[in-house]
C-alpha cells in the first residue's frame, strides 16, 4: 500500500541521510516499481504564450514581468497536431500543452478540446496546464481524452506567498480536486532554487506526499532565472541550489512517491551530465526533450540521445506509464 501519511519529520530524515545512502535507498524504490534503464519523453509546446495575470516572479509570460515577451493569441489547432506530430517522430510519448492564462474561457475550450482529441488519435499521451479549472471544464477535457493535467503547487505552503499573490496555495489543491473529480491523471510539482530553505523543501514533498492520491506525474524543476522577472533579477547569475541539494530533492521525491513518474524538468539544460546521471540513479524517470520548455532554452534532442546513449538509457514505450498506473490502482 502506498502511504499518503508522511511526516514532515519523516521526510527532514530523508533529506538528512548520507548522500550515498538516500540514492540507495531512491534506487531500491526506483527499481521496486519501474523499468531501471527506461525513461519517458516528453515534449511540451506553449499553446497560447504570454500576457498571464497572475505575478508569479519565476514566470516570463506574466504580465508583471519585463521580459520582452509578447502575448499572443491561442494557436491554431492545425499548427499543434503539427507539432505533436513532430514530437511523436523524435520519439516521444506524452504531449504536454500550456496555455499562459490564470483560467481558461468557456470560449477556448472547443478549440482545446479538438487539441487534445487530435493528439490523442496520434497515439500520444495527453497533457494540458491550462490554469485553474472549474468542474466542468475538467469534465469537458476528460472527454476529450485528455490523459493527465499539470497544475504545480510550486513550493512549500509556507513559502508560496513569497513566489506569488494572485492566487493562493488552496486555490491550487482546489484544482486538483475537480482535475480528480473528472477522472484526468494528475502531473504536479515545483521549483526549487527560489530562496526558500531546506525546511521549504521538505514542505513541498510533503504537500505532494500527503495528497490522498499521489500524482501520477511530479515535475521538479530547477529555477531559470528570466531577466525581466522577479526572481530572475533578484538571483541573476547566482545559484540557489547546489547540484547535490537537487539530487536530494529528486531521491526524496522518489522514496515518497515510489510509483509516480518523477520528471527531470527546466533547469537540465544547466546541469552537468554527471549530475542529471545522478537524478536517474535517484529515480528520475521523465524528462523534457526538445529545445525549448515553453519559453526557456532546453538541452534538446541531440543531446538527450548522446546523454541515452553514453547511459546505457533507453526511451519508455508510450503506453508504459498508463500501464504502471492502472496496476498501481
Amino acid at each position: 500500500m502506498t502511504r499518503t501519511d508522511w511526516t514532515r519529520p519523516e521526510i527532514a530524515d530523508l533529506f538528512d541521510l548520507p548522500f550515498t545512502e538516500l540514492l540507495f535507498r531512491a534506487a531500491e524504490t526506483h527499481r521496486a516499481h519501474h523499468a531501471a534503464g527506461e525513461v519517458q519523453l516528453c515534449t511540451l509546446l506553449s499553446i497560447k504564450t504570454g500576457g498571464c495575470p497572475e505575478d508569479c516572479g519565476y514566470c516570463s509570460q506574466s504580465a508583471f514581468a519585463e521580459s520582452g515577451l509578447k502575448a499572443e493569441k491561442l494557436m491554431d489547432v492545425d499548427a499543434v497536431l503539427a507539432s505533436a506530430a513532430e514530437a511523436k517522430a523524435a520519439g516521444s510519448q506524452r504531449f504536454c500543452m500550456g496555455a499562459a492564462w490564470r483560467s481558461p474561457k468557456d470560449r477556448d475550450m472547443a478549440a482545446v478540446c479538438r487539441m487534445v482529441e487530435g493528439v490523442k488519435a496520434m497515439g500520444l499521451e495527453t497533457c494540458m496546464t491550462l490554469g485553474m479549472l472549474s468542474g466542468e471544464q475538467a469534465r469537458q477535457l476528460k472527454a476529450a481524452g485528455l490523459d493527465y493535467y499539470n497544475h504545480n503547487i510550486d513550493t512549500s505552503p509556507e513559502h508560496y506567498g513569497e513566489i506569488i499573490s494572485t492566487r493562493t496555495f488552496a486555490e491550487r489543491l482546489d484544482t486538483l480536486e475537480e482535475v480528480r473529480a473528472a477522472g484526468i491523471s494528475v502531473c504536479c510539482g515545483g521549483i526549487v532554487g527560489m530562496g526558500e530553505s531546506r525546511d521549504d523543501r521538505v514542505g513541498f514533498l510533503h504537500a505532494l506526499a500527503t495528497l490522498p492520491r499521489h500524482p501520477e506525474s511530479v515535475p521538479v524543476n530547477a529555477l531559470v532565472p528570466v531577466k525581466g522577472t522577479v526572481l530572475g533579477d533578484m538571483y541573476a547569475g547566482e545559484r540557489l541550489i547546489d547540484d547535490i541539494e537537487f539530487v536530494r530533492t529528486v531521491a526524496v521525491a522518489r522514496l515518497t512517491m515510489p510509483r509516480s513518474m518523477v520528471r527531470l524538468s527546466a533547469g537540465r539544460e544547466s546541469m552537468s551530465e554527471a549530475t542529471q546521471a545522478l537524478c536517474f540513479l535517484a529515480g528520475a524517470n521523465s524528462i523534457f526533450t526538445g529545445d525549448k520548455l515553453l519559453t526557456t532554452a532546453n538541452a534538446g534532442d541531440s543531446k538527450d540521445a548522446a546523454l541515452f546513449a553514453k547511459l546505457g538509457l533507453t526511451p519508455m514505450q508510450a503506453e508504459e506509464p498508463m500501464r504502471a498506473l492502472e496496476a498501481a490502482e
